[in-house]
């Protein structure tokens, strides 16, 4: 289906804006189905009420992680603060040197987040935070401050604007917090469903950076967990399909093994085809084309390096062959008459 992609996409980049407001969106809701279905089999259950809950619970942690991501930039930020006035007080006792400068904490987005309702809200209600690891935030903003973004920053001369400043932000998550490996070991320590999450959360806490608009003071919109109940239907139906119709779906892909038995399949590969068609079926709204990119990618992601092509490959088959026997009534490639009925996802 890779023919379809770039068409795909340019429809996701165009319904997004309007469309796809929600942290839970529909790419983490596939990524999970795919983990929690995996995990049923692995772990040998058979309550898909208890399994259901499960899902729910772990799109519910990938919510937390996301406030969590956006509290530790206000706590870097504060780090930086304190910095500041322990410069100052000691300028004071020995009345010489430069006043400190305060062009990073006079940053109006961080000091915009850091008074943000909807965060605040989420602080006062958990457990976790960072105030709990304070060493770990000052390594952290020692790193910002060796970061060439910031470097470049006290060194400009000129009167930032706030789209400025809110790009700075955005620079130093791309490089200090995304892929920092000590920031992914702390985060697994606390909960065991961050292992998978960090790709895709960074995406949105960047997404949201974006998106601030300093005239939104303390009431700026954070992404909401869900963008209505369609979207917790969606994880529902998608996961009690996937498990309720396994064996027609595995019937359907044992078809086209070409002389292979269907335990030499990729347990994994096997999972993301089943939930692929678990999608197809199940939702006519969803053109095929869509899911098959959707799922090629999930597939890269947690197979081995042809599994990509394996599931593009059985997925355009089986569907093909569906459709012409009038089992499937789907057409294979996105018109621009399905373009409102695609399932947008926001580009991350």
């Amino acid at each position: 289906m890779d023919e379809n992609h770039y068409f795909c996409t340019q429809i996701r980049k165009i319904n997004s804006f309007n469309e796809q407001k929600s942290m839970i969106n529909r790419e983490l809701i596939r990524l999970k189905v795919v983990q929690l279905t995996y995990a049923y089999y692995e772990n040998g259950s058979s309550n898909l009420d208890i399994a259901e809950k499960e899902l729910f619970y772990s799109l519910s942690k990938a919510y937390d992680l996301y406030m969590y991501m956006l509290e530790l930039m206000v706590e870097v930020n504060r780090i930086a603060e304190r910095t500041v006035e322990t410069a100052k007080s000691r300028e004071a006792r020995l009345r010489e040197g430069l006043s400190p400068s305060t062009r990073f904490i006079d940053n109006r987005f961080i000091q915009q987040l850091q008074l943000n309702h909807q965060l605040k809200d989420f602080r006062e209600n958990q457990k976790k935070t960072w105030s709990d690891e304070e060493d770990f935030v000052r390594r952290m903003y020692k790193r910002v401050v060796e970061s060439e973004a910031y470097k470049d920053w006290m060194a400009r001369t000129d009167e930032p604007s706030y789209d400025d400043e809110r790009q700075l932000w955005r620079d130093i998550y791309r490089t200090v917090f995304v892929d920092c490996e000590d920031l992914d070991q702390l985060l697994e320590e606390k909960s065991l469903y961050w292992n998978d999450d960090r790709f895709i959360i960074d995406g949105f806490v960047l997404k949201t950076i974006k998106r601030f608009e300093l005239r939104n003071g303390a009431n700026q919109p954070l992404l909401p967990e869900y963008r209505d109940d369609e979207d917790r239907e969606f994880a529902k139906r998608l996961f009690r399909a996937t498990l309720l119709g396994a064996e027609h779906y595995k019937s359907l892909i044992s078809q086209f093994l070409r002389n292979w038995e269907l335990e030499r399949v990729a347990f994994m590969d096997l999972v993301v085809l089943q939930t692929a068609l678990a999608e197809i079926f199940t939702f006519p709204q969803i053109p095929v084309s869509v899911s098959i990119n959707e799922y090629v990618e999930i597939a890269k992601m947690y197979g081995t390096p042809r599994s990509g092509a394996y599931v593009n490959g059985m997925l355009d088959s089986i569907c093909r062959r569906q459709i012409e026997e009038g089992r499937l009534r789907k057409q294979m490639t996105v018109t621009k008459g399905d373009a409102e009925e695609a399932d947008p996802e926001e580009e991350l």
